[in-house]
C-alpha cells in the first residue's frame, strides 16, 4: 500500500545538525528568535511552559514530545516564572554551536527540568513546500518511543565512527515518521496529516500518490472515497487545504523537481513518470507552477545544492 506521508519525507531528506540536554533550576524563561528549520524536543524530567508564536501556551511534563516543522519564534520558562522575570534572549544558531548542555536558571545544584531537544535540516531546497502540508506544531504526551528516539540522535550525532551521517538520517527519518503518526491529527490544521486521519480522504490520497501518472479525475477519486463527488469534493478540500487536482499538479511538480536535480533523466522521460504526454504539456505545467522552466530549474538546482550543501558544512 503506498504512503503518502512516508514519500513526502524521504522526498524532504532530513539530516540531523543538532542536538543536546537542556536542564533548568528555579524561574527562567527565555525567548528563542525565529529559526525556520525544523526543532524537537523531548521532556525527560520536571515541568516547563512553551508559548509558540501564534499557538496556545502548553505545560509540557516529562515523556512530553514536540515538533516544530518550520520553528517560528517562542518562548520557554519554568512553570512558576514571574511575568516581571527577565527574558533570557537566545539566539537558536549560537546555541547551537556550544559543545556542554544548555542550563537556565539558577547554575548551581540538580536541576528541576530536563529535556533532549535540537533541531535538523531539509535536504530538499523547496522543503518549505512539503512542509506547509503538515501541522504547524506537534505535542504528542506520553511518548517513550520518541524519548528514546531523540537520545539516540544525540548520542549519534556526538560520534565520530565510520556511517555517522547515514545513520543520523534514518533516525531523523523515523523520528518524523514517528512523530507524525503519533500526532493527534484531528486537532492539526489541514493539510496531508489531516486528510490522511480521514478514511475516506486517505483512499483518495493512497491513490493519487500511489500512481501519479494516471489521469484521475474527480468522480473516479470520489468513487474510492464512497462519496458523491460534491461531498467529496469538499471534504477534500476541507480537510487537505487544497483542491484534488491542485494537490495532484504540487505533488507531480514536487517529484518532477526531484528527477530534474537528479540531471539523469531526458524531459520526455520526467514528462512521462508524472503524467504527461510530452516534454512541451509538462514544460508549460511546470514553467506555470515553479516560475521557470525545466531547463533553467536544472542548472539552477547545482547552484542551490551547492549553496544547502555550504549551510550544513
Amino acid at each position: 500500500m503506498t504512503d503518502p506521508l512516508a514519500q513526502v519525507i524521504q522526498l524532504l531528506r532530513p539530516r540531523a545538525v543538532f542536538s543536546k540536554g537542556i536542564t533548568g533550576l528555579g524561574s527562567w524563561t527565555v525567548r528563542y528568535q525565529e529559526f525556520g528549520l525544523p526543532g524537537f524536543c523531548a521532556m525527560t524530567e520536571g515541568r516547563c511552559r512553551l508559548a509558540v508564536d501564534g499557538e496556545e501556551p502548553v505545560f509540557l511534563e516529562a515523556g512530553d514530545f514536540v515538533l516544530l516543522p518550520a520553528t517560528p519564534a517562542f518562548t520557554m520558562s519554568s512553570v512558576d516564572a514571574a511575568h516581571s522575570l527577565r527574558i533570557q534572549p537566545v539566539d537558536p544558531k549560537a546555541a547551537s554551536a556550544q559543545n556542554r548542555e544548555i542550563r537556565y536558571g539558577r547554575t548551581e545544584g540538580p536541576p528541576d527540568m530536563r529535556q533532549f531537544g535540537g533541531y535538523f535540516s531539509f535536504g530538499a531546497p523547496d522543503a518549505g513546500l512539503l512542509v506547509s502540508l503538515l501541522p504547524r506544531m506537534i505535542r504528542i504526551s506520553g511518548a517513550p518511543r520518541l524519548t528514546s528516539l531523540v537520545q539516540l540522535v544525540g548520542e549519534e550525532a556526538a560520534r565520530e565512527d565510520i556511517g555517522r551521517d547515514l545513520i543520523l538520517e534514518r533516525l531523523v527519518e523515523i523520528l518524523l515518521i514517528e512523530a507524525l503518526r503519533a500526532a493527534p491529527a484531528q486537532q492539526a490544521e489541514p493539510g496531508l496529516l489531516r486528510g490522511l486521519a480521514d478514511p475516506r480522504i486517505a483512499a483518495a490520497l493512497r491513490l493519487l500518490h500511489g500512481d501519479v501518472e494516471r489521469a484521475w479525475t474527480i468522480p473516479e477519486l470520489a468513487n474510492a472515497a464512497g462519496m458523491s463527488r460534491s461531498a467529496f469534493f469538499d471534504r477534500f478540500v476541507r480537510l487537505v487545504g487544497a483542491r484534488p487536482m491542485e494537490y495532484l499538479v504540487a505533488w507531480r511538480m514536487t517529484i518532477a523537481k526531484d528527477l530534474l536535480r537528479g540531471k539523469t533523466m531526458a524531459l520526455d522521460e520526467v514528462a512521462g513518470r508524472i503524467g504527461y504526454s510530452s516534454s512541451s504539456t509538462f514544460s508549460t505545467a511546470f514553467s506555470r507552477h515553479v516560475g521557470v522552466p525545466p531547463g533553467q530549474f536544472m542548472r539552477q538546482s547545482g547552484v542551490w545544492d551547492e549553496a544547502g550543501r555550504a549551510a550544513r558544512a
